[in-house]
């Protein structure tokens, strides 16, 4: 379990950085749906040379790889709410990074999300 434990936080801490880059990485390039198509094939040109793009897809491959590793030896009921996780990460590096507004409902939430994942994980130890 504590194996399950250390890479499923690393996997989520890589996949959070990974969206939080390309959240920020496509803010920079604009809002896709006002532009014609030769805006949008501006924006897919710049998109594919952005550092923060290229290194946002690059962490969600990595959180792809250590959750197909976790996959390979634990049970889905488990390592699927622990992804969860996510929820508490993304809320904080989205107000330091990203300058959203997090409302104590949704702080709320993500204490509960968390509750249920401690519930869950704790399920699992015989």
């Amino acid at each position: 379990m504590l194996k399950t434990v250390i890479v499923m936080l690393l996997a989520v801490t890589a996949g959070t950085v990974g969206d939080i880059l390309l959240t920020k990485g496509m803010k920079e390039l604009g809002d896709l749906s006002a532009m014609n198509l030769k805006g949008i094939l501006n924006a897919a040109y710049q998109a594919l040379t952005s550092p923060k793009l290229i290194f946002g897809t690059a962490m969600l491959a990595v959180f792809f790889f250590l959750w197909l590793a976790v996959l390979s030896w634990e049970d889905l009921s488990v390592a699927l709410p622990m992804q969860a996780l996510n929820y508490v990460l993304v809320a904080f590096l989205s107000q330091y990074f990203l300058g959203e507004v997090v409302t104590p409902m949704r702080w709320a939430g993500t204490i509960l999300v968390c509750a249920g994942v401690i519930l869950i994980t704790k399920s699992s130890v015989p």
